[in-house]
């Protein structure tokens, strides 16, 4: 300190007392308090539970708080501090915090909330308040929910109640459980359920419990008693939407079922709430959306006469019927063989046989080749490009008109005319009629079918006869019938209001052609391949009998119109036709 007076000396200590007053009082102290909030923030938003927990003045508090707080509402979270001020016994701030609740993460919950930070041993710390990291924790653990709307139903044409929410019973066995009691229990609801299948459900399950049975109420207070006190048997309930008549199924229900789910959750809201000694308390979230009545194009009466027909035949089968006047979807029934297999009659592709020969007279009539009174030659086989095509048995009708070479189903005919067409003639028939183009349709999953361009004169002749590479779904088909009984593709409906949008717009059937091949399909019932209708009125069809693998092995099927109806008949490995026909009546005899 040489050199300096004792008043400098002094006056360079007064300046040294006042800027370390200034620094513990005003700005370092803020630096301090900013930093210690900063780092709270910072701590919640990477869900460090420890490090947060040590920021404030009670870290066992805070520990057991946070710990279940991520647990339960997820760890997408981001909080920020704002206004952090000192005061005369500590400091304030606010926290802004936003969570991404729900798996997706599309559910924000945002809020604000205040805090207190106060100096413990010249450190800040954050005065412990759950309610500071989020409203309603300071009444007890919060927890995410999502708050559907009061269930819509899913009707029917007439406005009945078709598909609802309803409440099932899941019964569950663990390793243990006496099999053969529970089979005994179960039976009267559930006879497919034995002990030996039991026994190899919970081998499969390697130690796990495994689900016997799903139970509506009705069904579940038949057997409540029996399972009662069962070791290792318990149950569980569940919301499901359900078919108001059990008897009924159809492909249509699951498709209709998911999109009662997509609507449910589009209106959906979601709560937060806090778990209090007195019951919860709601502190964040919006109510849910109202949502409507579904209302479907399906006829039930023709749908369980539809079902009914399919009862006899123990091979795969499906039946698809529209309204050729607006498209709408009616009914659409499979037997249990062909559930096994999936919805095939919406998706299964097939070969359509001889009930694509409407494709193939159409092709021809709009190239001009022929009209349905040209005669035309139906020998009982015929080489025709290298390729043998036989009639059924060989059943020779020599010369004949056009229509009655349909009508009785002649493959020589068909193959004959296919050959002369344009090597895409096949397949812009078959778009006019609407098989080929697929489409997006609410509540539907389907495809038509595809008819590939024929490059060869012999893949002309195989498709000409609904062989080679032509492939249908039933519904494709059906979507033909009712194409030709329109005159026009009307696009599919099931759901009323929504009908499908097309992958390409279908091209336009020439006026006129759609009524030749329908005068053709009448004389396939009054004196052709399909005379066991022939009490129907005024009914239209084809029959169709499709080969696959070999000779031995065919599909039967059957296209009809009964006026403002049309359906297709597929009956997989049926050998011929005369099971889809006969199926074909039983539906439309059937009172309905």
């Amino acid at each position: 300190m040489a050199g300096f007076s004792s008043s400098t000396r002094t006056g360079v200590c007064v300046a040294a007392v006042l800027v370390a007053t200034t620094a513990c009082s005003g700005s370092d102290s803020t630096s301090g308090l900013s930093k210690a909030v900063d780092a709270f923030a910072d701590a919640l938003t990477r869900d460090d539970v420890p490090a947060a927990a040590q920021a404030t003045s009670d870290p066992a508090q805070a520990s057991s708080a946070l710990g279940p707080l991520y647990d339960n509402l997820g760890k997408q979270a981001h909080f920020a501090a704002s206004k952090v001020e000192k005061t005369d016994d500590g400091g304030t701030f606010t926290l802004t915090a936003t969570w991404k609740l729900g798996q997706d993460g599309k559910n924000e919950w945002t809020y604000t909330t205040a805090g207190r930070a106060e100096r413990a041993g010249g450190d800040w710390k954050i005065h412990w308040d759950p309610a500071t990291v989020a409203p309603g924790l300071n009444l007890g653990p919060l927890s995410y929910s999502v708050v559907y709307p009061d269930p819509a139903k899913v009707l029917d044409s007439t406005g009945g109640a078709l598909l609802t929410q309803q409440v099932v019973t899941l019964v569950n066995l663990a390793p243990g459980a006496d099999t053969a009691a529970v089979a005994a229990a179960l039976l009267p609801v559930a006879p497919d359920v034995t002990a030996a299948s039991l026994q190899a459900d919970l081998a499969a399950a390697h130690g796990k419990p495994i689900t016997a049975v799903t139970l509506r109420e009705s069904d579940y207070a038949t057997v409540q008693s029996a399972l009662t006190n069962m070791a290792n048997v318990t149950t569980a309930q569940q919301t499901r939407l359900l078919a108001v008549d059990k008897a009924l199924a159809s492909p249509t229900f699951s498709g209709l079922s998911d999109l009662w789910q997509q609507q449910a959750e589009a209106a959906a809201g979601w709560a937060v709430r806090a778990q209090g000694s007195d019951g919860t308390q709601r502190v964040g979230g919006p109510d849910p959306r109202p949502v409507t009545d579904i209302h479907t194009s399906l006829d039930v009466g023709l749908q369980r006469a539809a079902e009914a027909a399919l009862d006899p035949i123990t091979t795969p089968a499906a039946i698809v019927a529209l309204r050729p006047s607006t498209g709408d979807v009616l009914a659409m029934a499979q037997n249990a063989p062909a559930d096994a297999q999936g919805p095939i009659g919406l998706t299964g592709l097939y070969p359509p046989g001889s009930t694509f020969k409407t494709v193939t007279v159409s092709a021809a009539l709009q190239a001009g080749e022929v009209t349905p009174d040209s005669t035309v030659a139906c020998p009982g086989k015929e080489n025709i490009e290298g390729r043998e095509i036989p009639n059924d048995n060989n059943f020779d009708l020599g010369q004949v008109p056009l229509h009655t070479a349909f009508a009785k189903s002649c493959n020589t005919t068909m193959g004959r005319l296919a050959v002369q067409l344009a090597p895409d003639g096949l397949t812009k028939a078959a778009e006019q009629l609407g098989l080929g183009i697929d489409y997006v349709t609410p509540g539907l999953t389907t495809v038509t079918g595809k008819v590939p361009t024929a490059d060869t004169p012999a893949l002309r002749v195989e498709e000409g006869i609904g062989q080679g590479k032509v492939t249908a779904s039933p519904f494709g088909m059906a979507l033909l019938a009712s194409a030709l009984a329109q005159g026009s593709v009307k696009p599919p409906t099931l759901v009323q209001g929504q009908p499908g949008k097309p992958d390409r717009q279908p091209p336009a059937l020439p006026p006129g052609i759609a009524d030749q091949v329908k005068s053709m399909m009448r004389e396939t019932i009054t004196g052709g391949t399909a005379t066991a209708l022939r009490d129907i009125p005024g009914l239209l069809g084809k029959t169709g009998t499709a080969e696959y693998i070999d000779d031995k092995h065919a599909h039967g099927w059957f296209v009809g119109i009964d006026g403002d109806l049309a359906f297709a008949v597929f009956v997989s490995d049926a050998g011929s036709s005369d099971p889809a026909v006969q199926a074909a009546g039983r539906m439309l005899r059937a009172p309905r």
